[in-house]
């Protein structure tokens, strides 16, 4: 299950030309639905909690949180809920590459800069109650302005105008950003992938997120290999017709 070594041609990959949104692209196909019974598992969680803000992270870089992030706020604003997808990784941001929109200004220029107008910012996108904050230029400081009172003020803020936000953060071990936010948010998921993610980190990302007592609504384990029987379908490897 566990590797040593991280698949660096795929994490290349999905670098340069960001998340495959499989929910738009193929909504009937078999793993689109796996990203729907990973929001009917998340909606559980929230039977006797309201959840407005989730973070995704991993323990390592490669392991699918991007495009499980992306793609489960895709499903849930095709179900209705009003849906802010945030890119709070502000060192190796991919969500505008994933939308294809512009990255000049994001969630960095809000946190830096005043009297700035959410709506000048956000981006709505071609479905319907999905709305982008892209990271914005990468500042030097991700963990301070993550940490800063004004963080605290934009989510507040932004809960009142969406029924969900969801943080697209960095890898939890390699920097203390997916902690801070954590810390911060009513829930958190957790993905790990076959083949790729390494044991050690995984157990060390969980002691991580002990210790800011984070909600750990769900792990999401990505790339399982298809079994004939068809009770173990995963969305890492099914097919995409």
């Amino acid at each position: 299950m566990f590797k040593n070594k991280r698949n660096k041609l795929n994490l290349t990959e999905s670098q340069k030309n960001g998340a495959s949104l499989v929910t738009i692209t193929k909504p009937n196909s078999v793993i689109a639905e796996q990203f729907r019974t990973i929001r009917t598992n998340i909606q559980f969680s929230m039977v006797d909690k309201d959840l407005k803000s989730l973070v995704f992270t991993s323990s390592g870089p490669g392991e699918g949180k991007s495009t499980t992030s992306a793609n489960v706020a895709v499903v849930f604003a095709t179900q209705g809920k009003r849906v802010l997808l945030i890119d709070a990784d502000m060192r190796k941001p991919t969500v505008h590459k994933t939308f294809e929109l512009t990255n000049h200004q994001g969630l960095t220029t809000l946190l830096t800069e005043k009297e700035v107008i959410l709506g000048n910012i956000i981006h709505e996108t071609d479905t319907e109650n999905l709305f982008i904050l892209t990271s914005g230029p990468i500042p030097p400081n991700p963990s301070e302005l993550l940490d800063s009172k004004k963080m605290n003020k934009i989510i507040k803020t932004l809960e009142e105008s969406f029924d969900l936000i969801i943080f697209d953060m960095p890898a939890i071990v390699s920097v203390t950003d997916a902690q801070v936010m954590a810390s911060k948010t009513d829930g958190t998921v957790f993905v790990i992938r076959n083949g790729v993610a390494n044991k050690d980190a995984v157990l060390k990302a969980k002691e991580l997120l002990d210790i800011v007592n984070a909600n750990v609504v769900g792990t999401i384990f990505n790339g399982l290999e298809k079994r004939k029987d068809k009770a173990y379908k995963y969305y890492g490897i099914e097919g995409e017709g």
